[in-house]
């Protein structure tokens, strides 16, 4: 080989690792905050991997948070980017006595590039949690962590290593660990994502097998949900037609699962809502969905006076149906 082809041999690689380590951009946040986000008072934020996490991200960067350049219902929403270091944070049913015992890992969506911590995490808690429900928010690696969006090369990434899943299944093996602890049924242990959370909860639905090497006696819990609902999910569909992405892999014991989304929505087109409906369909898995002719995208669960902001009702009722409102009633 000639030198000039050695030569252009080895800037090829060394572009390839750049682009494979350099994190995604984003615009600036307002009011950074240059520190780990941590929950309000009451909620009892716990760290998945005390010893660090069994395979790091590559991404470097310091944790932060701020506002989004934007804002949803007329208020600001908080994100938080370069979380190299995951912690779930619990919040307690309320105590107004119709705790069901049941609980919901909530996974905020961001792209996998970031979180958006309150609108798509803590704001759903405060729902959860008025219904009896005890709700974790899922602080998961990012960015890079799943399937995104890389500006550097403007084309998809998909990590060698599925972060995000690694941290998902470790949140629900120490949730069902530590059941008596917090007051919480391990066999009513449901997941919520919004967009790239929504894939979340596709990914740990159906994967049989831990994503990694088990630490410890919680990961001899189980790691799939026992219900899920998925909120405008994303990188489930892949055209053209109505195709599954074939990197999503359904399992016929996935559990009874709900989808939300909007026809019009920009960023996660429906496609991903429908081909995952019709696959979970297939393999005979209990799937509802209800589609909203408007709504567009990122609607958390703050209520407007558009339709689709009040989809938490049709949530409620989704779970009354298949017992997880019910304490006693076993999760079919």
């Amino acid at each position: 080989m000639t030198t000039n082809k050695w030569i252009s041999l080895y800037l090829a690689q060394l572009l390839s690792l750049m682009l494979s380590t350099a994190p995604a951009t984003a615009a600036d946040l307002l009011n950074r905050q240059d520190q780990p986000w941590q929950p309000g008072a009451g909620a009892i934020q716990v760290p998945l991997w005390p010893e660090g996490p069994p395979a790091p991200s590559p991404f470097k960067g310091n944790e932060a948070y701020g506002n989004e350049d934007k804002q949803i219902a007329g208020r600001p929403f908080t994100m938080i980017e370069h979380v190299s270091r995951p912690t779930m944070s619990i919040f307690r049913a309320k105590d107004n006595g119709n705790s069901t015992g049941a609980t919901v890992l909530v996974f905020p969506g961001g792209g996998y590039r970031r979180l958006a911590i309150d609108l798509e995490g803590t704001e759903v808690c405060d729902w959860l949690t008025a219904k009896g429900i005890t709700c974790v928010v899922l602080k998961y690696r990012v960015p890079g962590s799943g399937p995104y969006w890389s500006e550097e090369c403007n084309c998809r990434r998909i990590p060698a290593t599925p972060y995000a899943l690694q941290d998902a299944q470790r949140a629900m093996a120490l949730l069902r660990a530590r059941a008596p602890e917090w007051g919480i049924d391990p066999h009513r242990i449901g997941v919520l994502g919004f967009s790239a959370g929504g894939h979340m909860v596709a990914d740990i639905s159906n994967h049989d097998q831990r994503s990694y090497r088990p630490l410890d006696d919680a990961d001899r819990q189980g790691s799939r949900p026992d219900f899920a609902i998925a909120v405008y999910p994303g990188h489930l569909w892949q055209g053209p037609g109505l195709k599954l992405n074939p990197a999503v892999k359904i399992a016929r014991n996935a559990p009874p699962t709900l989808i939300v989304a909007a026809s019009d929505d920009p960023v996660d087109d429906i496609r991903h809502s429908l081909v995952y409906y019709l696959a979970l369909q297939r393999a005979k898995v209990p799937v509802a969905m209800h589609v909203y002719a408007h709504g567009g995208h990122a609607f958390g669960v703050r209520r407007t006076a558009a339709i689709n902001t009040h989809w938490t009702d049709l949530a409620e009722q989704w779970m009354q149906s298949i017992g997880v409102l019910q304490p006693g009633v076993a999760v079919p």
